[in-house]
């Protein structure tokens, strides 16, 4: 089943118009996207701090709290500030498994002033369930997040 990925971005315009709180933001895009993705098992945000990536807003079963730099799917997209599509998670050197049913993943970082402050991470108990459309709406539908959150006039690096 294809996504609407233009139609989640007009939908999550909807939801942000005139919220200005970062946390609520966050939680609402996150929920969005979770409900009307499918074939996902978990899709979150993880947050920058520091050397390490630690767990925001997400939908799902728990997961990892902190991901160190350059570990994990999530921690490599962080290092080459790039979208990480990954047909099977356990071929992937350096895997963190929060979830052994999950097989695919798709990562995207959070970027702005050339600084990723956080990654939204998407993950699927099918093996390559992500295609080069998810990939790219999944990334328009970030870079919109980050359009709104740097409406509000303040520093993206106390995100959260």
């Amino acid at each position: 089943m294809a996504v609407n990925y233009e139609l989640l971005e007009k939908q999550f315009a909807a939801l942000a118009d005139g919220e200005e709180d970062r946390l609520a933001l966050s939680t609402n895009f996150v929920a969005l996207l979770y409900a009307e993705i499918p074939d996902i098992n978990w899709l979150g945000l993880y947050i920058l701090r520091g050397s390490e990536l630690v767990l925001g807003p997400f939908q799902g079963l728990p997961a990892c709290t902190r991901i160190p730099l350059g570990q994990g799917v999530c921690g490599t997209a962080v290092e080459k500030m790039a979208t990480l599509r990954i047909d099977d998670v356990h071929a992937f050197e350096g895997h963190i498994a929060c979830d052994p049913a999950s097989r695919s993943e798709l990562v995207v970082p959070l970027i702005s002033d050339d600084k990723v402050f956080a990654v939204l991470d998407i993950d699927s108990p099918d093996r390559a369930r992500f295609t080069p459309e998810d990939q790219a709406g999944a990334e328009k539908l970030c870079a919109g997040f980050v359009r709104i959150l740097e409406s509000q006039q303040s520093r993206l690096d106390e995100f959260i």
